[in-house]
Formats: structure tokens, C-alpha cells, sequence
């Protein structure tokens, strides 16, 4: 089973999208900000992070640069959530370190078919 990092701020998204891939049998952590998504990802070592792209503390672009340049967790995909989908905002999260980008509101199926090309 696939462990899948979670890093959203907003409550009912998390719970909401925690709820729908655990019952398609993923392994959901989640954590509240950029800097607790990098500290879980340190300690759980997830197959896969969802980070959302408006975070406090530290933002998922922030993130993804933190997470990409540590030994510990360079290798694990990431795919970019963000509300904000502007023109450039897909380059702009590849170029932070992403591998992978989807918009708000999610489209379950559009990203577990990323979730599962990423993870084969």
C-alpha cells in the first residue's frame, strides 16, 4: 500500500480528500504547512506528497525546493494542488521541484490517474 503525504492547510480539503484515497486503499500522513510537510516527509519517508501550493509558514513552492534539495526525500514525487490555475503557474511549480500539477477544485479521478502514473 502506497504512502501518500498530504500537506493542505484547509481543514475540510484535507479530510475531505484523506477520506476518498484511503478508501482507495492509499496510506494517507498529513500535515498543516510547508515546514510540517518537510519534517513528515523526513519522518514517514511517503511514496508520494500532494502539497498544496498557499500554505503558511512556508509555502508548498518553498517546500517542494526544501524537499527536492534534501538527500532524505529528493527522490519522492510531487504533485503541485493549487486554486490559482494562471497562466505559468504549472511551470513555475515544476521549476520549484514539482513533478506533477493539478487545480482546486480537485477532480478525483484526473489526479489519481497522476497519483498512480507517478507511483508506477
Amino acid at each position: 500500500m502506497a504512502k501518500i503525504l498530504l500537506v493542505e492547510d484547509n481543514e475540510m480539503n484535507r479530510d475531505m480528500l484523506q477520506r476518498r484515497l484511503q478508501k482507495r486503499g492509499y496510506e494517507v500522513v498529513t500535515a498543516v504547512d510547508g515546514q510540517h510537510g518537510i519534517a513528515v516527509a523526513r519522518a514517514e519517508s511517503p511514496d508520494l506528497i500532494l502539497l498544496d501550493m498557499s500554505l503558511p509558514v512556508l509555502d508548498g513552492w518553498g517546500a517542494a525546493g526544501v524537499l527536492k534539495g534534501d538527500a532524505k526525500t529528493g527522490h519522492i514525487p510531487i504533485i503541485a494542488l493549487t486554486a490559482h490555475a494562471m497562466a505559468g503557474e504549472r511551470e513555475r511549480a515544476m521549476e520549484a521541484g514539482c513533478n506533477e500539477y493539478d487545480t482546486k477544485p480537485i477532480d478525483l479521478p484526473r489526479l489519481l490517474e497522476k497519483i498512480e502514473s507517478l507511483l508506477a
